[in-house]
């Protein structure tokens, strides 16, 4: 017998905000299988708007305990870019970009690297503020947490420590 295995069919809508760049920041994110939602959010107090964009969706997909087909919808160019090509390229070149400095973000990427391997996923790029029903909703999510932030972003505090010589 020639069984057939389907995977389940996940749809993770998110969102980054900061309040300043860098600054306190959050993230929301909505994981949809059929009518089962769960909602992700959390806030920072020192970040930027690119990790909270990136650590919502990293975050929807660790939260997938089997491997999915994955629709990601997000309105970051920056996700949507690095998920699909910059990763690979970076990857092959040890994770330095085209004019040889490191990568931004690298933790993260190497996180999302490590969890894009276990689904397949469909990135959805979508614009922002544009009435989008689960957009809108993950982006008051991440703007509430950043309001009220919990969490330190523990590797860009190293980051912004090491930069600014505290």
């Amino acid at each position: 017998m020639n069984l057939k295995i389907i995977k389940k069919e996940v749809q993770i809508f998110s969102d980054g905000s900061c309040l300043r760049n860098p600054g306190p920041g959050g993230y929301g994110t909505i994981l949809r299988y059929y009518k089962y939602e769960k909602i992700l959010s959390k806030g920072y107090f020192l970040t930027t708007n690119n990790r909270m964009e990136l650590i919502g969706v990293i975050v929807g997909l660790e939260s997938l305990r089997y491997s999915c087909n994955v629709i990601v919808t997000t309105d970051s160019n920056y996700v949507c870019q690095g998920g699909t090509k910059w990763i690979y390229l970076w990857k092959k070149k040890n994770w330095k970009r085209s004019n040889g400095l490191p990568v931004s973000n690298i933790d993260l990427w190497i996180r999302m690297n490590k969890i894009i391997k276990k689904h397949k996923i469909k990135w959805n790029l979508i614009k922002g503020h544009s009435g989008h029903l689960e957009n809108t909703f993950c982006d008051k999510l991440a703007k509430n947490a950043a309001n009220n932030p919990s969490q330190e972003d523990q590797k860009y505090l190293e980051i912004y420590l090491e930069k600014n010589k505290l």
